[in-house]
């Protein structure tokens, strides 16, 4: 009968992890993987913790993450700056998946399919938007109306999933667009004209 292995010295598969992320990766990187995917305001104390590296290092990658444009900064109640990634970031990399996943006229046709989804949410409910049937379905409940009339909760999500896809099919749309046309526009240069 064999004998149990004793166990390895990274019981912990997320110490592992964590430690071989740190060995492989530089600060910067980590700085930017840990704020890629934080949401809420947060220190440069926290990053830092998470990415294994110094409060000072950390504030200088967020700032530099700042000035790029990859992070948001605002002052904390006791005067800190808090760090979160910027809406304009987190939009372009998501129209950039879509890019890269499907061509600028499927995502055009998308578009269009998706807009005739809410335009067909307005009519079926009589509200401009998911926020207002919500606010309806919370009447309906403590009206204790008719439970046959009632509109599944779930719609309100259903638009609102909607609504955010279409923002951002919207986006990759005017990327690819503006990405054709800065290309032809390299490809296709205009002579200059003489001025004599």
């Amino acid at each position: 009968m064999a004998e149990p292995r004793s166990p390895d010295p990274y019981d912990d598969i997320n110490e592992a992890v964590r430690t071989e992320w740190e060995a492989e990766t530089t600060p910067a990187e980590r700085v930017k993987d840990v704020i890629r995917h934080t949401y809420d305001p947060v220190t440069a104390g926290a990053v830092a913790d998470d990415a294994q590296t110094t409060t000072k290092t950390a504030r200088k990658h967020l700032e530099t993450l700042a000035e790029d444009g990859f992070v948001t900064t605002t002052q904390g109640k006791h005067g800190a700056t808090l760090y979160q990634r910027s809406n304009e970031s987190l939009i372009t990399e998501h129209a950039n998946r879509l890019l890269s996943e499907r061509s600028v006229e499927e995502l055009t046709t998308r578009v269009a399919e998706m807009q005739e989804e809410i335009h067909e949410y307005r009519e079926t409910y009589g509200v401009d938007s998911p926020e207002e049937l919500a606010v309806r379905l919370g009447s309906e409940a403590l009206d204790n109306s008719d439970p046959d009339a009632r509109v599944d909760r779930s719609v309100v999500t259903e638009w609102q999933t909607t609504r955010r896809n279409l923002a951002f099919a919207n986006a990759a749309v005017s990327i690819g667009k503006a990405t054709d046309y800065i290309a032809g526009g390299r490809s296709n240069s205009t002579p200059a004209v003489n001025s004599q």
